[in-house]
């Protein structure tokens, strides 16, 4: 079945995909960059204060926005799944994947029976707007990206078996958690990391499926992407805003 999913077509087709993160967790906030260019903004629920409604109205600002919206939510549970693909998500970045079996736990999240177990109530979702698309149900199986984050020691041990499971569209390394799990809390640039995450790539790659990535070093972004990470997210709003705001601030203090 052909993909109606830019995003998904994109990462299928190994095209480089550039985005910001969003964790300031506001619609207006996210409408403003969603006019900036970026071929994707992910919405992040792990580390911003977002919940259901906030993000469903930050998907809202995004409606018309060239930039496709992702969304990440705080944990790989199932019922989670389920209410953000509700409220019109079509990608989702889970956290946290250390295995196959839980890979597969959220393609089956994902997916209505009998290819999956999530739970159907389209007529009542922005999804389905409200019941008006009649072929949602049948179309929405097919229409999801899934983007597991692999950012463990263990998660890179089973790599290879987590990329490999069918449904999963990508995989995207987490430098930050990574660097922790290796034992160089808050040193992502360690050398033995930055192997390790260079070596994430082409395993990935290996695999058919698409590599992520974040950083908010232009230098470190645009490395990792001659490394082979497609889907790259280069920067924060937070971040932007916190430097520039200080910046400024120092530039008439000083």
């Amino acid at each position: 079945m052909a993909v109606d999913h830019d995003f998904k077509a994109a990462l299928m087709r190994g095209e480089t995909q550039i985005g910001l993160w969003l964790a300031l967790a506001d619609a207006y906030s996210a409408e403003l960059c969603g006019g900036a260019g970026f071929d994707w903004l992910l919405i992040d629920g792990e580390h911003a204060p977002n919940d259901v409604r906030s993000v469903t109205a930050q998907l809202q600002a995004l409606q018309g926005s060239p930039s496709h919206a992702v969304v990440r939510l705080p944990v790989g549970d199932p019922v989670l799944v389920k209410q953000y693909l509700d409220v019109g998500a079509r990608t989702l970045l889970i956290p946290m994947i250390d295995t196959a079996q839980q890979a597969q736990q959220m393609v089956a999240a994902t997916r209505y029976p009998p290819e999956g177990i999530r739970g159907v109530g389209a007529a009542l979702a922005r999804a389905s707007r409200f019941g008006r698309n009649p072929a949602y149900l049948k179309e929405a199986n097919g229409q999801v990206c899934l983007l597991l984050q692999v950012e463990t020691v263990a998660g890179l041990t089973a790599l290879d078996e987590i990329a490999a499971v069918s449904g999963v569209d990508g995989v995207f390394i987490g430098p930050a958690d990574l660097a922790a799990s290796f034992g160089s809390l808050g040193q992502p640039g360690h050398p033995d990391v930055q192997a390790a995450i260079r070596e994430a790539a082409q395993r990935i790659r290996r695999a058919g499926k698409a590599a992520g990535i974040l950083s908010t070093d232009e230098t470190q972004a645009r490395t990792y992407l001659e490394w082979g990470y497609t889907f790259v997210a280069v920067g924060t709003d937070v971040t932007l805003l916190a430097r520039e705001t200080s910046a400024l601030a120092a530039r008439f203090k000083t």
